[in-house]
C-alpha cells in the first residue's frame, strides 16, 4: 500500500494519477501501515514506518541539507535510464552519489538521490509529482515533446523506485487482458462531397493539390507516377461531377469498414451546415464552417452504422458553450438513434473549461486532445483519462493524424517516415500500454490525397503487434471497467502475496490483468551503477471480482 502525504489542493490530481498507475494506496492516515510513503514537498517527517519514502519536491527540503543542491532549473529535460521526461515546472539537481538512471540530460547531474533510513530507504526526486501531472493533462505538451509519453514516465520511475526497495508491488495495467494493447481507428468527416463545394477555398484547394501538389510529391517520392495520373483524371473530371455527369469521387467515405476489415471504427459527423463556430474571441474563420449536416448524409450513416460502425459528433460550439453542445448532440442522436454519444471537436478547439461544457451538454466522452500541426501525447500519455474539472466524463486522446503527417505545412513526411514515426507510438503502446488513437479523414482515401495505401500499411502494422481493435465508446468503457475495479485488501505473507479485488463486470468487454511485480532478488540499492534489475511478474486474468494468492 502507499501512502500519499499531499496538500488539498492536489488531492484532485492524486487521485487521477493513481487510476493511471492503478496499484493500491490512499491518502495518509495517521496510524496507517504503509510499505512506501510518497511525499509531496517538506513532509517526509511523518515516514518513520514505512519501507520507502519518496519525496518530490522541486524545492529544498530539510533532507537535502546546503551541501546537496547543485542547481535549480525551469521547464527542462531529465533522461531515465536514457529516456527523455521534461519537466515544465521547475527540478533541483544534487551532487554527490546520485540515481545514476535519474539525471538532467544536459549536464548529466542527477536528478534523485536515495540513502538509507533506520527503518528502510528514502528516495528523494527533484520535482513536483503532481504539478507535472496536472501540467500533461491540462495545459498539454508542446509540439517539440509530441512524441514522449511523459505520464507513463513518471510512472515508469515510481514502479521502479518502489521494486527496487519496497517490493512487491500489485497493479492493474492498462492493458485488456489478451492483447498488447487498443488500437482505436476513427474518422472526422469534414468534406463528404465535392460536388457541395463550388467556386470556395475547398475546391480550388483541391484543384492546387490535385495538379500542382502532386507534381511536387511525384518528384519527391511521396507519390506514385499512377497517382498523379488519378488525380489529374479527377481535377478534368470536375466540372462533369458538378454537372451530375460523373460520380462524386469524394463521397465514398462509406468505403471505410471495407478497407478496414470490418475491425469497427468511429465517424464523427458535423450535425449543421454553415456554422463555422465561436472562438473565445468572437466568431471563427468563415472556412470552419462545413458544406454539409448530419441530415444530409443519412444514407451513408445508415450504411456505417450497419457495418458496425460508431457515430460521435464533431462538434463546433460545444466545446464552449453547453447549449449549443446539447443540440448538436441532440441532432446526431436524431439521426443515429443511439444515445451515448461521444465528440471530437472540428478543427480540435479546445481548453481547460471545455471538458465541464462538454460534461453539461451530455456526451458520454471527448476525444479532441490531440495535435493539428503533429502526431503524439498531448497530455503525456496513452490512456484515456478524466480531465480535472470534469466529474464523470473520459477523454480517449488522439495520438496520430492523417494531415499532421503528410500536409507540407505540417510535418511533410513520406510513407516511410510516417510508418516509422507511427511505429514509434505503436513501440510505446506495447511498453506502457493505454490506446493508439488514430484520425484517418473521410476523403483522405479519395483524389487529391490517395493515402488509402498507408492507411492500409498502418492498420497491417496495428494488426502484427496484436491488439485489440476497439471504437472510440468501447476504448472508453474498457477504461471505465478498468476504473471500477478497487483494491479492497493487499495482505503480503511468507513468500506470496494475496490480493482481493472488486470491478463491475457482466459486460462483452475484454477482461482486465491483475499484475504481480516479484521483489526483486538481492533488494539492493543499485541505481547509481545501472539501470534496475528487471521485474519479473504474473499476470491473472480479471473480469469479476477476485480473491487470489500468489507466489512471490
Amino acid at each position: 500500500m502507499i501512502g500519499v502525504i499531499a496538500s488539498s489542493e492536489e488531492h484532485d490530481v492524486v487521485c487521477e494519477f493513481f487510476e493511471l498507475f492503478k496499484t493500491p494506496w490512499e491518502l495518509y492516515r495517521p496510524g496507517g501501515r504503509y510499505e512506501v510513503l510518497l511525499c509531496s514537498g517538506e513532509r517526509e517527517a511523518r515516514a518513520a514506518t514505512a519501507k520507502l519514502v519518496v519525496v518530490y519536491s522541486a524545492e529544498p527540503v530539510s533532507l537535502d541539507g546546503q551541501s546537496k543542491i547543485q542547481s535549480q532549473k525551469t521547464t527542462t529535460t531529465l533522461a531515465y535510464m536514457g529516456q527523455p521526461i521534461p519537466i515544465y515546472g521547475k527540478s533541483l539537481t544534487f551532487r554527490d552519489e546520485g540515481i545514476g538512471t535519474l539525471v538532467d540530460r544536459t549536464s548529466g547531474a542527477p536528478a534523485a538521490y536515495m540513502i538509507q533510513s533506520e527503518n528502510g530507504a528514502i528516495a528523494r526526486v527533484g520535482y513536483d509529482l503532481f504539478r507535472e501531472i496536472r501540467a500533461a493533462l491540462t495545459e498539454g505538451q508542446p509540439p517539440a515533446n509530441a512524441e514522449i509519453p511523459v505520464v507513463e514516465m513518471h510512472i515508469a520511475v515510481l514502479r521502479d523506485l518502489v521494486l527496487e526497495s519496497a517490493g512487491p508491488l500489485v497493479e492493474i495495467p492498462p492493458v485488456p487482458d489478451g492483447y498488447g494493447f487498443i488500437a482505436c481507428l476513427t474518422h472526422d468527416v469534414d468534406h463528404p462531397s465535392i460536388r457541395r463545394h463550388q467556386w470556395d477555398h475547398t475546391m480550388f484547394g483541391f484543384l492546387y493539390r490535385a495538379v500542382v501538389g502532386s507534381v511536387r510529391n511525384t518528384i519527391t517520392g511521396r507519390c506514385s507516377l499512377r497517382s498523379l495520373i488519378t488525380n489529374w483524371t479527377a481535377a478534368l473530371k470536375l466540372p462533369l461531377v458538378h454537372s451530375g455527369l460523373a460520380s462524386d469521387f469524394w463521397l465514398a467515405f462509406d468505403r471505410y469498414p471495407d478497407i478496414e476489415g470490418r475491425l469497427g471504427s468511429t465517424f464523427f459527423i458535423i450535425p449543421f451546415e454553415g456554422r463555422p463556430g465561436q472562438t473565445v474571441l468572437g466568431e471563427a474563420p468563415k472556412s470552419r464552417a462545413s458544406s454539409y449536416g448530419a441530415r444530409e448524409i443519412e444514407d451513408q450513416i445508415r450504411t456505417l452504422m450497419a457495418a458496425g460502425c460508431e457515430i460521435g459528433v464533431h462538434g463546433i460550439d460545444s466545446w464552449l458553450d453547453s447549449l449549443k453542445g446539447g443540440e448538436e448532440l441532440a441532432e446526431i442522436v436524431r439521426v443515429t438513434g443511439v444515445p451515448g454519444v461521444g465528440v471530437r471537436m472540428h478543427w480540435l478547439y479546445f481548453n481547460e473549461e471545455s471538458p465541464a461544457h462538454l460534461e453539461r451538454a451530455g456526451f458520454a466522452y471527448d476525444s479532441s486532445v490531440g495535435y493539428n500541426e503533429t502526431i503524439g501525447y498531448r497530455a503525456g500519455t496513452g490512456q484515456v483519462f478524466k480531465p480535472l474539472g470534469a466529474a464523470r466524463l473520459l477523454e480517449l486522446p488522439m495520438h496520430v493524424m492523417d494531415t499532421a503527417l503528410f500536409y507540407p505545412r505540417y510535418l511533410d513526411l513520406s510513407p516511410s517516415e510516417a510508418g516509422k514515426r507511427v511505429g514509434a507510438l505503436i513501440d510505446n503502446a506495447l511498453r506502457f500500454g493505454g490506446a493508439v488513437t488514430v484520425n484517418w479523414h473521410d476523403r483522405s482515401i479519395a483524389p487529391e490525397r490517395l493515402w488509402q495505401e498507408c492507411y492500409l500499411r498502418l492498420i497491417e502494422d496495428l494488426r502484427s503487434k496484436s491488439p485489440w481493435f476497439a471504437t472510440a465508446s468501447r476504448t472508453v468503457g474498457w477504461f471505465r471497467k478498468r476504473r471500477s475495479a478497487s483494491f479492497e485488501t493487499v495482505t503480503y505473507g511468507a513468500g506470496s502475496l494475496r490480493a482481493k479485488v472488486s470491478m463491475s463486470d457482466g459486460d462483452d468487454l475484454p477482461g482486465l490483468r491483475l499484475r504481480v511485480h516479484k521483489a526483486r532478488s538481492p533488494r539492493k540499492i543499485r541505481w547509481s551503477d545501472g539501470a534496475p534489475a528487471s521485474s519479473e511478474y504474473v499476470d491473472i486474468g480479471l473480469n469479476a471480482p477476485l480473491d487470489t494468492c500468489v507466489h512471490i
